[in-house]
């Protein structure tokens, strides 16, 4: 018995379910994160700048992002309504992801829509890291990002100032990517 109690001690640290007379059962394991969408970003001229990835757990939505090789200093940063990033300006991309019709920008007091997102900093050596936790249900983001004409993400040349509408006052789009479905 007591090769019994041990054994069913550590299979309950694993998840496992020893009962007298019925076999072991186990669910398969849940992962609390995945990723749903990642988009490799490029410069107009085809650099790569990077990489973007929408990451989910449970249902809250993070943009994972890592640029390289950008201007150092502050650059506006948003999900535009189509995935497309034909260059030079990637007007293709069209205006922000704003499935609610909503205005641009955090400051805005008439409210914000799903595009926005905030600044990222790149450092003197032009790197920017940031995980960004989205608003909203995760559930909906995927939904508006994956839709019939997907989605970019576009990096500025200059900060979002978080009120002028369209774009937040935030310069030329110096970087591009299409988001696609993991």
């Amino acid at each position: 018995m007591k090769t019994y109690g041990k054994l069913a001690g550590k299979l309950a640290a694993f998840g496992l379910v020893l009962a007298a007379g019925s076999p072991i059962a186990a669910k398969p394991p849940v992962p609390l994160t995945h990723s749903v969408a990642s988009a490799p970003v490029f410069t107009d001229s085809g650099r790569d700048a990077g990489y973007a990835v929408v990451i989910v757990k449970r249902d809250k939505a993070m943009l994972r992002l890592s640029f390289t090789g950008i201007t150092p200093g502050e650059h506006g940063l948003h999900f535009h309504t189509t995935g497309s990033c034909k260059g030079p300006k990637f007007t293709s991309a069209g205006g922000h992801l704003n499935p609610g019709g909503h205005q641009h920008g955090t400051k805005n007091p008439a409210g914000t829509h799903l595009g926005d997102l905030p600044n990222v900093i790149a450092d003197a050596n032009g790197v920017a890291f940031a995980d960004i936790v989205l608003t909203g249900s995760a559930k909906a983001l995927v939904s508006a990002m994956m839709d019939k004409d997907g989605t970019a993400i576009v990096l500025h040349a200059g900060p979002d100032d978080y009120m002028t509408d369209p774009a937040g006052n935030s310069g030329d789009r110096i970087a591009c990517g299409v988001f696609k479905r993991n």
